[in-house]
């Protein structure tokens, strides 16, 4: 004897039921795409939609990326010297009315980029087969702040006349001296051309990391 059951579902339902089953689970494919944005849901979604993130950055919001570095020190340059400042009379020689005093001073200069003075024409974004291109004209270089090291500045002789009192701003004027000396020999030394190729170098590693695949920064 056979015994037979018959089920109470047409063919109908169940089509249906599969075809619900397929909506809700590409429903939930959908939801966890949209959702998973880091970490290990957001590998797994790169897998399943074939699509990597990216960011798409127009030339005015790569120039705040870029401004907010501000004041980009690239530069410290470091000097010591041996400076003279004098006192002396149109009459009488120095061993008598003169003052005479050698600084040996230690200073620096320090100098940079203001990318805050980056302007709209200063950037340029192009859209190239090989990837997203950017040409970036960075403001002059220049020197922020030069610099004394009182702690390791120090008087290396000093000279007074006979019948003269020690005159005491000529240090101090002396010190203001070998303020402008510094600068002079940081400039003559390069120091704008050192600021400007380690400006661009750092600039170019922030537009890189911001997913540019060519930078031009000049």
């Amino acid at each position: 004897m056979t015994t037979q059951y018959t089920s109470g579902r047409s063919p109908s339902g169940s089509l249906f039921a599969v075809l619900l089953s397929i909506a809700l689970g590409a429903a939930a494919v959908v939801v966890f795409v949209r959702h998973a944005t880091t970490g290990i849901p957001a590998r797994l979604a790169t897998l399943i939609t074939g699509r990597a993130t990216s960011v798409e950055l127009s030339a005015p919001v790569a120039i705040e990326q870029i401004q907010r570095l501000s004041r980009l020190e690239t530069v410290v340059y470091s000097l010591d010297t041996v400076v003279e400042g004098a006192r002396s009379s149109a009459i009488l020689p120095d061993v008598l009315a003169g003052d005479k005093i050698l600084l040996v001073v230690h200073g620096q200069s320090i100098a940079g980029v203001d990318l805050s003075k980056l302007r709209q024409g200063d950037v340029r974004v192009e859209e190239q087969p090989g990837g997203r291109t950017i040409h970036v004209t960075l403001p002059a270089s220049e020197v922020f702040a030069t610099s004394i090291d009182n702690g390791r500045t120090r008087v290396y002789s000093r000279q007074t006349g006979l019948l003269v009192p020690v005159d005491q701003n000529l240090e101090s004027e002396t010190r203001a001296k070998a303020q402008g000396q510094l600068e002079r020999a940081a400039l003559e030394d390069g120091i704008l051309d050192a600021a400007r190729r380690n400006a661009r170098a750092t600039v170019t590693t922030l537009l890189q990391g911001l997913g540019f695949q060519q930078v031009d920064v000049r």
